[in-house]
């Protein structure tokens, strides 16, 4: 069997993680070994995005998570069930926050795929959802999380159609799956 490794998909806001998600969950519909996490939120279902598990407080604070996070006044959880996945050699795929890729990394067999694209862009894209005032886009786009030093990352520029974006984070996901689990004895990759 296979390793199992876990690909986190972190980026900005307005990267376009939501519909590189979408499009990759579609293309390997037909291939088991993909599992992408759906994501526990304290947010109503139909509050617009991803599509997520909506969650209470309540309800989240009972619930088991193999990671967690808050942002953006809202809590966000990946299900502790991954660690199953994990274990029977599957590829995991996903979307967190960049505050936990180094709990991520030291937990499980991990890499990640960072999603980016010019600040610009990310502007254009945040104002076009209609959900936030310029002052909380600026905002967004200030915080830097650095991401931790040794964990294996794919970079993925999407600042093209969706289709060239998708087709770039496909591949992406497909060079970390076929890498497996990193070698945690060998020195950190840089990344890209």
């Amino acid at each position: 069997m296979q390793p199992g490794v876990l690909i986190l998909v972190v980026g900005p806001s307005g990267a376009g993680k939501d519909t590189m998600l979408d499009a990759a969950r579609r293309a390997l519909a037909a291939r088991p070994r993909f599992h992408f996490a759906r994501r526990v939120i304290t947010r109503p279902a139909d509050a617009g995005g991803e599509d997520h598990e909506s969650a209470t407080e309540a309800e989240f604070a009972t619930r088991a998570f193999a990671l967690q996070w808050q942002a953006h006044g809202l809590r966000y959880g990946i299900p502790a069930t991954i660690a199953d996945e994990l274990a029977g050699g599957r590829v995991v795929v996903a979307n967190v926050s960049r505050t936990v890729l180094a709990d991520a990394a030291r937990r499980f067999p991990a890499r990640a795929i960072l999603v980016t694209a010019p600040a610009a862009v990310l502007a254009d894209r945040l104002a076009g959802r209609g959900r936030e005032a310029a002052a909380a886009i600026a905002a967004r786009l200030a915080r830097d999380v650095p991401l931790p030093p040794g964990l294996p990352v794919e970079i993925v520029l999407n600042d093209a159609t969706p289709e060239i974006g998708a087709a770039r984070f496909l591949a992406a996901l497909s060079r970390a799956a076929a890498a497996g689990p990193p070698d945690r004895t060998a020195p950190p990759a840089p990344p890209g």
